[in-house]
């Protein structure tokens, strides 16, 4: 009796491991469609039929023109606002620790940034080394201040585009571009000859020349600007001295703004043009939240585009000053959204924090 269970029993777990196995067969049968689908959403992405602005401007031979203009200005280097004046054509390098050698960190499709930037097949970043406003409490200190990139050609550059845009990509996403603008530039004009159509994405700390912005017309796609304080005692403690950031980087979005209107994202939920704006909300009300709320309600669209970040945790040097050594509370971030719904604010990002707001 006790070996016929016995037998009975081992049968039974034979035909369990065979009926499971051949489960998992059919499973990964049945998937495979899943992956073709996979690739050929991808492609469509691709192949979207958007038709960027600076597309027109390459058939001209403008954008390689003002490529140009740009690189000459690194002979006396003012592309940011600190106009540091270094030759950085002669292998120097500026305040933002640049030379005329492009160095990139990474290039990659990247899921972390906002929805309508990321959709299915990311958002196409490329991350630039070195940085001219040199936060305290920067998270990516290691590449915008430690220098933690790989010297890269103008051509490596535009086919780090073009295989972002095969890989599905939605836009192309450059990440502390300013130092770097006469190399993008060139390359977007290389690119754009050999089939880049995807929308280009200037992600910015915000502190930047209306002169250089200019050079940007027709060009950008999608500005990204963080809008960090709002006063310029707070800019000049935690930015390397950048005192005039607020009354620079509030010209910067009116003439962002003035480019490519308010960010309206399409039936997809897909960004391709418009100005998206960031505000980190810091400990203790350092970065002036109410006062950027206030600003942006006042001078832009009720309806701009911004996203009130909470993910701000110190970094870097941020232990060094005491008010910014810790992460954000409950109430500090609650605050800033009932700030931003009283002053009429209809298309925020609201994070983490909010979802617990009553």
């Amino acid at each position: 009796m006790k070996t016929a269970s016995r037998r009975t029993f081992l049968k039974w777990c034979a035909g369990l491991v065979l009926s499971g196995f051949a489960s998992w067969f059919v499973f990964f049968r049945r998937r495979a469609p899943e992956r073709t689908g996979t690739a050929s959403t991808k492609t469509q992405v691709t192949g979207s039929g958007f038709d960027p602005s600076y597309l027109k401007l390459h058939r001209k031979g403008v954008l390689q023109k003002r490529g140009e203009e740009l690189w000459n200005m690194m002979e006396n280097c003012r592309l940011c606002p600190r106009q540091c004046g270094t030759n950085r054509l002669k292998g120097n390098r500026g305040f933002c620790q640049a030379s005329s050698q492009l160095e990139i960190s990474s290039f990659h499709p990247h899921f972390g940034e906002e929805k309508p930037l990321v959709g299915k097949g990311g958002s196409g970043t490329v991350f630039f080394a070195n940085c001219s406003l040199r936060c305290v409490f920067c998270i990516n200190w290691e590449i915008s201040q430690g220098g933690a990139g790989e010297p890269r050609s103008i051509e490596e550059l535009a086919a780090m585009m073009l295989r972002l845009q095969k890989m599905g990509c939605h836009n192309i996403n450059f990440v502390t571009p300013t130092h770097y603008l006469p190399h993008i530039l060139l390359a977007v004009d290389r690119a754009a000859g050999e089939g880049l159509r995807l929308p280009l994405v200037y992600n910015t700390c915000g502190w930047e020349r209306l002169e250089i912005l200019e050079k940007l017309d027709g060009v950008i796609d999608i500005y990204l600007p963080d809008f960090k304080y709002a006063d310029g005692a707070m800019a000049a403690t935690y930015s390397s001295d950048a005192r005039s950031y607020p009354e620079v980087a509030k010209a910067a979005l009116l003439e962002m703004n003035r480019q490519v209107g308010v960010a309206k994202s399409a039936a997809d939920g897909i960004m391709s043009r418009g100005l998206m704006i960031r505000h980190l909300v810091m400990p203790n009300r350092v970065g002036g939240t109410r006062k950027v709320i206030e600003w942006i309600s006042t001078h832009l669209s009720k309806d701009t585009y911004l996203n009130l970040m909470s993910q701000y945790r110190p970094m870097y040097k941020a232990f060094k000053y005491p008010e910014i050594s810790r992460a954000i509370t409950y109430d500090e971030y609650h605050e800033a959204v009932n700030w931003a719904r009283e002053a009429g604010l209809t298309n925020c990002d609201f994070q983490g924090y909010s979802l617990r707001l009553d």
